[in-house]
């Protein structure tokens, strides 16, 4: 019931209302789904989710829950009366805690109006990482399947991963279980900081539902003209 059309979502990584609302007023007809953060968030509070919320955005409210099931089930009821579009936890957290986060998330008459996606393990965690400083001795790829696997069984709506994995990720929990993919640049862009980079065009062929696009549209020139090139890229259209 939550599957969406595929998209290209902006990451607003600002730290105020102002940088955001300027940023928005860039775009002239386009609505584009955007990614408010944990700065964003606690810069400005929930305010901003409804302000942005009724100019006619979608959101994917990035807060990444992880804590006691009682506790995130009970955060996310209040964050369910924001009616974002889409909110994420921390599948480490257990699936008990997966499962109490539905059931906060679904209202009182039984539906849920925002999809829920857990992140496995977060793109900056190397297998040596994850093995010497987390005492996970597996395999990473191992890791990130089981985890997926426990959020599908949970009742989520799919995980961010990188569009590397996203094929795997839908072979192993089925093509409604959506994959949202951070790590995208353009062709010929310069990586910055990400070691495994993806083009727009990658992650579509590769079968990511959403991308997550930050920088290259947030510090273009041009953010309008960026968007479009990614949706044009992204959506083959």
């Amino acid at each position: 019931e939550h599957i969406m059309s595929k998209d290209v979502i902006i990451a607003c990584d600002f730290s105020s209302k102002e940088e955001v609302m300027n940023f928005l007023d860039k775009f002239q007809e386009e609505k584009p789904f955007l990614k408010i953060g944990m700065e964003l968030f606690y810069a400005e509070g929930p305010e901003i989710v409804r302000e942005i919320k009724k100019r006619g955005h979608k959101i994917f409210l990035d807060l990444k829950l992880h804590d006691i099931p009682n506790t995130v089930k009970k955060s996310m009821a209040v964050l369910s009366r924001l009616d974002v579009d889409m909110c994420n936890l921390h599948a480490a957290g257990s699936s008990k805690m997966m499962e109490a986060a539905i059931e906060g998330l679904t209202k009182p008459d039984g539906t849920r109006n925002t999809m829920l996606i857990a992140v496995t393990q977060l793109t900056s965690t190397t297998e040596e990482v994850m093995q010497e400083d987390l005492l996970i001795e597996k395999p990473l790829p191992e890791v990130v399947m089981h985890y997926a696997a426990n959020a599908k069984k949970a009742g989520l709506d799919g995980v961010v991963c990188s569009p590397l994995e996203a094929a795997i990720v839908h072979e192993k929990c089925g093509d409604e279980f959506m994959t949202v993919t951070p790590g995208i640049r353009f062709a010929g862009a310069d990586a910055q900081d990400q070691k495994r980079i993806t083009t727009p065009e990658d992650a579509r062929t590769k079968g990511s539902d959403f991308i997550v696009v930050g920088r290259p549209i947030t510090k273009a020139e041009d953010p309008q003209a960026a968007y479009e090139r990614c949706i044009r890229e992204f959506l083959g259209e």
